[in-house]
């Protein structure tokens, strides 16, 4: 028993409170999922998982008692045995000691086939509570992180997860059950000095294994620090191949990469090493304690307190307590690291979300999709504002466009409507709703968005256009198609609507993409539609083509048009002019010319270029 709390004080000092503290709150947070409330089977389960796990370690601590009994029975020793033991027998007691090897060995295995549901359903539940809070959180949370990174959380938490479960529940707890049976045992059937000696030894191995071990572990980080460093520089170098050629590079290419690879060399010797010494430390100190106990135990056997049996129980007790102790040095690196993956992951789950619903929000009830901004004020910073006050309103089935210079808030106020973002100042209103009264859900059902740069799944045509509404029919599914006109275009392709699009659908082009794009939204049927540049990444030909299919999509509709070329909303119903997050300008193309002002100069201006571009 001091042993396990030598465990602890050891962690504690070394790990930098990896155990102490988050280590703890991350235990603690795994608990709940192994002990789900309101379902009984998975408790039942771990409580029989449980029960097999003890009765495994009993059936492990009896045992030698068997073969004991079964040499004294031979040697013709009476010793300490109990009077049923000595009646079965020699051949019998071998045989009772084999049924318990193989009986300890079976209630593992059922201890773990009955704990493999309730840790695998731990696990996807971790998962996906840990996927879905990513993506409630707002989008200006995503835009600072990388998305490998938190796929890479994700991932690692999970493993961390189930690595503790596997190790710490079920190989380290078990070990120290076993440990203070086995300790007991040795009390109460020899004296307390077998016991001092088998805690003695027993805590001078993990200490030196956990101080050791958290001096591999620093260099082992150097070690792949190093490797990483040159592994960039080769990537670096091969990436740059025409530079370095350019500038007869090669040689300080070489020793650059060299370099690295020396610091790499000089840190797995040490990691080498360390090992080395880690393992011969270790079996030292077992063979020590071994060979001390052993020789109490030949004492004991010469001047007639032991017998034979006892000799050989104390010896197969010292290998069966020592053998797991060989791996704790890698088990303790690894759980140390599933531990902190762990932390990163619940860290990610305790991120707040910037945009919730509130609590009594409602449904919202879009009548005919009349749309307007408020006074709405806005800044990504509170030391930058982007938009001072901006009014704009947009009748049902009216089609307004935003324009302006970059930097004017134009894009800022597409996602203000998706309510990527709440506004800091003012209201945003459909059909008179505050979009923060109404929920998230059913906001983003009544807006249809047409972005710049269509991204798609890696997937199929058929599964990318059918992401605009779940459930949809191949009859809609095509008829969205036609509608986007890219029909034609898949169906000449050889696999059709099966056709994969390659990651981000880079097997398609911009203009292919973009007509996909156009058919999803089509197929969500939205009362409102937000274009957001959604040609100005496109050449000219191939714009002119999608802009009939966008002005068709529109009809019936509520369509607020963010563009950048201008001679793309010259039709609007009205256009506003941004410019420093400010309205200077709005009225019809013909009004805005013959005013003579912001827009008509941007429209001079773009005409020039156009022409110069012809020319």
């Amino acid at each position: 028993m001091r042993r396990g709390g030598g465990k602890r004080t050891v962690s504690a000092a070394r790990t930098s409170g990896v155990f102490e503290g988050s280590g703890i709150r991350t235990i603690k947070r795994v608990v709940p999922y192994l002990w789900p409330e309101g379902d009984t089977g998975a408790r039942l389960r771990v409580v029989v998982a449980l029960a097999f796990l003890i009765g495994a370690k009993l059936i492990s601590v009896v045992t030698p008692l068997f073969y004991k009994a079964a040499v004294d029975s031979l040697t013709g020793e009476v010793g300490d045995s109990a009077a049923w033991m000595l009646a079965m027998g020699a051949i019998g007691l071998t045989v009772a000691y084999g049924v318990a090897r193989f009986l300890s060995v079976g209630f593992q295995q059922m201890r773990d086939w009955v704990f493999a549901r309730v840790a695998q359903r731990a696990l996807r539940a971790m998962a996906l509570q840990t996927f879905r809070h990513i993506h409630a959180l707002s989008l200006r949370y995503h835009l600072t992180r990388k998305t490998g990174g938190l796929s890479r959380i994700m991932e690692r938490g999970v493993k961390g997860v189930e690595f503790l479960l596997r190790f710490l529940l079920f190989n380290i707890v078990p070990l120290f059950i076993e440990l203070a049976l086995v300790a007991g045992l040795f009390f109460f059937l020899f004296d307390i000095w077998y016991l001092a000696a088998v805690v003695a030894t027993i805590a001078l191995y993990i200490r030196f294994t956990f101080v050791v071990t958290e001096w591999r572990v620093k260099i082992r980080k150097e070690m792949n620090d190093q490797d990483t460093d040159a592994n960039q520089k080769a990537i670096d170098s091969l990436l740059n191949f025409e530079t370095v050629k350019y500038f007869g590079a090669e040689r300080r290419e070489a020793d650059r990469y060299d370099g690295a690879m020396r610091g790499y060399e000089s840190a797995a010797v040490k990691t080498s090493q360390s090992l080395a010494f880690l393992n011969a430390g270790q079996s030292f100190i077992i063979t020590a304690g071994l060979a001390v106990v052993m020789v109490m135990a030949a004492f004991g056997v010469q001047d007639g307190t032991l017998t034979t049996g006892d000799f050989v129980m104390v010896n197969a007790y010292m290998i069966q307590i020592t053998m797991p102790l060989n791996f704790l040095g890698s088990v303790y690196r690894e759980i140390r690291q599933a531990l902190v993956d762990m932390a990163e992951m619940f860290d990610l789950l305790e991120q707040p979300a910037e945009v919730t619903d509130k609590p009594d929000a409602k449904p919202l009830d879009v009548r005919g999709g009349a749309v307007e901004l408020a006074t709405v004020a806005f800044g990504y910073d509170a030391a930058r504002p982007i938009l001072h006050g901006v009014s704009i309103r947009a009748e049902a089935g009216e089609t307004i466009a935003i324009v302006g210079p970059s930097g004017s808030g134009k894009s800022t106020i597409g996602r203000l409507l998706f309510r990527f973002y709440d506004v800091t100042g003012g209201a945003i209103r459909i059909d008179g709703q505050d979009l923060r009264d109404v929920t998230q859900e059913s906001l983003h059902k009544a807006i249809g968005v047409v972005p710049q740069d269509t991204v798609l799944f890696n997937d199929t045509i058929r599964y990318n256009i059918a992401y605009g509404r779940e459930g949809a029919s191949f009859a809609e599914i095509e008829a969205a198609a036609k509608a986007a006109s890219i029909h034609e275009f898949i169906a000449s392709l050889p696999e059709g609507y099966d056709t994969q699009v390659g990651e981000r659908g880079l097997k398609l082009s911009g203009g292919e993409k973009q007509r996909v794009g156009i058919a999803r939204t089509l197929l969500k049927n939205p009362p409102i539609l937000l274009l957001d540049e959604a040609t100005s990444a496109l050449d000219t030909e191939t714009e002119r083509d999608i802009q009939q299919s966008l002005k068709a999509m529109g009809v019936g509709r509520t369509v607020i048009t963010i563009a950048h070329r201008l001679s793309t909303i010259a039709d609007a119903d009205r256009i506003i002019v941004l410019e420093q997050g400010l309205v200077r300008e709005e009225g019809t193309h013909d009004d805005l010319l013959a005013r003579g002002g912001k827009y008509a100069a941007m429209w001079a201006r773009q005409a020039a270029d156009e022409d110069e571009e012809a020319a």
